[in-house]
């Protein structure tokens, strides 16, 4: 859903729990704070985190007292954060419940193979001998997080070299933050957009294309790319971490293979390779009801766009699509029609 990975997963042989694949956060999160009473978990340390977005530091606490299963595969004593408030609300937006986000430790421990198109994750040992199919990318590990180094052109036809996290738990394509110290320069053509919920609360930008990003022997011309506020995202992460962050959107159209051991992942291009970037065009971003899952809101609209222009509103429910009552939609399939 959206371009993101959901695993079961069993915590201290409790289960199974849905949990995002996400290449981009270090620490196990659980979002749904119930689970420190399922799981019976003590000894917890509180403390405060502060993320992206317009918003106050978060209440959450720290463990490691966690163990998680994936099949046969074991990760022992993972270092996790609990939200004591869900500010993320997966549920609601890949339309299954969501327990939390599985990060660095998970890739770490393995090497994993990604096939968007076929819905596989496979994973192995890092010690078993595996053929490795694919174009060969150094990857940067950095504070328990990937990075790439790209060739990119900029709206305004400058040539650099960018540096990119890898984040396959981000459903965009592309976001590009800081350059030289300020704000990544905006395309003309950008367009005001809210640009997703970090931590701290919602992230607000701009809409626009990069005219030419070149990954290994890949270059993509075009590509639709999210330009958040400064103050939201590099002025509070370090603007001479990265340049920006590549997500999903892009990285669907390969097969992928991270193996971190190595400080390597792979690139094979699937079916989606030479599918076109696209932005939603009508403005809005739809929401699942958590407590019946036949019922759906507009989480967003974006200003001035089609949506806004029409007058939809946030929290309007839709009945309807094309004269078809909207229970016989699923989430997915909403959203490809908008």
């Amino acid at each position: 859903m959206k371009n993101l990975i959901i695993i079961p997963i069993y915590i201290n042989g409790k289960g199974p729990y849905n949990f995002l694949l996400d290449t981009g956060v270090g620490p196990m999160i659980i979002t749904e704070p119930s689970l420190i009473d399922t799981l019976g978990l003590k000894n917890l340390r509180s403390t405060k985190i502060y993320g992206l977005g317009k918003g106050e530091e978060i209440d959450a606490y720290l463990t490691q007292e966690l163990n998680a299963s994936v099949k046969e595969a074991h990760i022992d004593h993972i270092p996790t954060a609990i939200l004591k408030q869900d500010v993320f609300n997966l549920s609601s937006y890949v339309g299954k419940k969501v327990y939390g986000i599985l990060g660095f430790y998970f890739f770490d421990s393995f090497v994993v193979k990604i096939s968007y198109t076929g819905n596989r994750l496979i994973f192995s040992s890092p010690n078993a001998k595996i053929r490795k199919k694919g174009h060969k990318i150094p990857l940067i590990i950095e504070n328990k997080r990937p990075y790439i180094m790209v060739d990119m052109v900029t709206p305004q036809q400058k040539q650099i070299e960018a540096k990119l996290i890898v984040d396959c738990g981000a459903s965009h394509a592309l976001t590009m933050e800081a350059l030289d110290g300020k704000a990544f320069p905006l395309p003309s053509s950008a367009i005001i957009a809210n640009l997703g919920v970090g931590l701290s609360g919602p992230i607000s930008g701009h809409v626009g294309r990069i005219p030419s990003i070149t990954i290994g022997k890949f270059n993509f011309v075009n590509v639709t790319s999210g330009f958040p506020a400064f103050e939201a995202v590099a002025a509070q992460i370090g603007y001479n971490t990265r340049n920006g962050n590549i997500g999903a959107e892009f990285l669907r159209r390969f097969d992928t293979i991270y193996d971190y051991q190595n400080s390597s992942m792979y690139l094979k291009p699937n079916s989606s390779y030479r599918q076109k970037f696209d932005h939603d065009m009508s403005g809005i971003e739809v929401y699942i009801d958590p407590f019946d899952n036949k019922r759906y809101f507009i989480a967003r609209v974006e200003p001035e766009s089609p949506a806004d222009k029409l007058g939809i509103k946030e929290q309007d429910e839709i009945i309807s699509l094309d004269f078809k009552p909207i229970e016989n939609y699923s989430l997915e399939q909403i959203t490809n029609l908008f």
